[in-house]
């Protein structure tokens, strides 16, 4: 202890320092606080109290996240483990969004959960908190802490409302499969640091140590790094959890599993390439291939598999693993100042995915089930729901007019513009396999529009809505369509 007595003055210096530019993740971290109270004492009385808190504690913590995002703050913090720029700003923004809407169809859907909501609330909190560690981390070990937290919240949501055989199933399925990448990415990170002696993947003496490591090994490494970033995205081979975890999970919570995690371990996935790959030596060659390898299997096997489902939820999983090789190629074609092609494909990804689950909810809630042979001919005793519905697919699939196909045709001008500068053959197959798997897309999206409006119906039981999700969900297909004719009200932002 009295060997480190003379620096402790400057450690907590540095973190004084550091304080004012983590203000919006310690008003995440007095919300928990806040959240947990209000469950305990609060609900009782008022039973939308922990709701209101959790509300309040992310519009506060967005409004720190704007303040650093006008003033373009850039700095490196907490001894340079995190590392707080407009890129990041930006990604944190999304998840913020994007999670103030999962807590409203939450709490839309109370009725039908039998456990008190405040306890989820404060876990989704823990999970944000983990979230923007991510997007902001430089620091090996600062990462996979923030990776642990954001897996283990998760494990907590897909578990917490189980009542079934299915339920506990998928919750025991993702729990084992986690624990089993995080410990392989673990024992990849010490390797790394053996290798290097750094723990700052941007840091120069880091990507020295990478340099003069030996080549098996620093592959052997990165695969076992992979592990479980690949867990997260759940792109090939880690994507076997997916399909299970998101049928058997609440609907909100699948929302959740499949749209939020994706956009900060993307983001982090996104900055280590970017340190990596602006380097020429034999790693960033190998990283480049890797990535190019595991972005056309994923959305081969992703979209391939998707034909075969009958039921929405497990084919949005699987869309969800096919959109994954599209979120890859996005990630190999960012640069430091370019970073808005990316941001705008997540926003619009956020958007799409978030609509469809609260149509798939909104017709669960009814109808019992999932099944997509269940919407036969609704479409004509719904239209408002089943057109939107239909206009959020077209989006997935990536047509005109809508956003998502402006952020395809963003994010494949960006990779062709890649292949004609280096000529290499990996780069055209990603764009060829990109462009079939799109059109592979249109025969399960439209499965959905066509029992919908071209089957007859078979006596399906009245469907009633939730109006407030309902109106989101026709919101975010309003915003779809807009930002796909008018791109630049997004893309100036970032």
């Amino acid at each position: 202890m009295l060997a480190f007595s003379p620096y402790i003055s400057s450690f907590i210096d540095q973190i004084i320092v550091s304080i004012p530019y983590f203000k919006p993740e310690l008003t995440l971290i007095i919300t928990f606080i806040g959240t947990i109270l209000a469950s305990l004492f609060a609900d009782k009385h008022w039973k939308n109290t922990s709701f209101v808190v959790t509300i309040i504690g992310l519009l506060f913590s967005g409004c720190y996240l704007v303040g650093q995002g006008l003033t373009k703050v850039e700095m490196a913090g907490f001894f340079d483990m995190i590392q707080v720029d407009a890129f990041a700003t930006s990604a944190r923004l999304i998840i913020l969004l994007s999670t103030i809407l999962i807590c409203i169809f939450i709490q839309q859907r109370h009725q039908a959960y039998d456990r008190p909501l405040g306890d989820l609330y404060a876990v989704l909190l823990t999970a944000t908190l983990g979230l923007n560690l991510l997007t902001m981390s430089s620091n090996w070990l600062m990462i996979f802490i923030a990776v642990e937290t954001v897996s283990i919240s998760s494990y907590i949501m897909v578990g917490y409302f189980s009542t079934t055989k299915i339920q506990s199933e998928a919750a025991l399925k993702y729990v084992l499969f986690g624990s089993i990448c995080a410990a392989v990415m673990l024992y990849g990170l010490s390797l790394l640091y053996g290798f290097t002696g750094n723990l700052n993947f941007d840091a120069p003496s880091h990507i020295a140590g990478l340099m003069e490591a030996p080549q098996i090994m620093i592959s052997i490494a990165l695969l076992f790094l992979l592990t479980g970033i690949g867990f997260k995205l759940s792109f090939f081979p880690f994507h076997v959890w997916s399909p299970d975890v998101y049928q058997g999970a609440p609907t909100v919570i699948t929302t959740y599993l499949a749209t939020v995690p994706k956009i900060a371990v993307v983001v982090l996935l996104s900055k280590i390439l970017s340190a990596w790959l602006n380097v020429s030596f034999y790693f960033s060659d190998f990283l480049t291939y890797v990535i190019i390898a595991i972005a056309i299997a994923t959305m081969l096997i992703g979209n391939l598999a998707a034909l075969r489902q009958q039921d929405a939820k497990r084919m949005m999983a699987y869309s969800s693993i096919g959109h994954t090789g599209i979120l890859l190629m996005a990630v190999l074609v960012y640069q430091n100042n370019e970073s808005n092609v990316l941001l705008f494909y997540l926003s619009i990804y956020a958007l799409m995915n978030i609509a469809v689950f609260i149509f798939i909810d909104a017709l669960e809630a009814s109808l019992g089930n999932t099944s997509i042979e269940s919407y036969r001919g609704l479409g004509k005793q719904y239209p408002l729901l089943f057109t939107s519905f239909s206009i959020v697919l077209i989006a997935l699939v990536g047509l005109p007019p809508t956003a998502g196909f402006v952020g395809k045709l963003l994010v494949f001008s960006k990779v062709f513009e890649q292949y004609q500068n280096f000529q290499s053959f990996s780069l055209l197959a990603l764009l060829l396999v990109g462009a079939l798997t799109s059109v592979i897309s249109l025969f399960y999206y439209f499965k959905i529009p066509l029992n919908a409006f071209l089957r007859d119906n078979t006596g399906s039981p009245a469907v009633n809505f939730n109006m407030v999700l309902l109106c989101i969900g026709i919101l975010c297909t309003v915003a779809v369509l807009i930002l796909g004719i008018f791109p630049d009200l997004l893309l100036s932002v970032f």
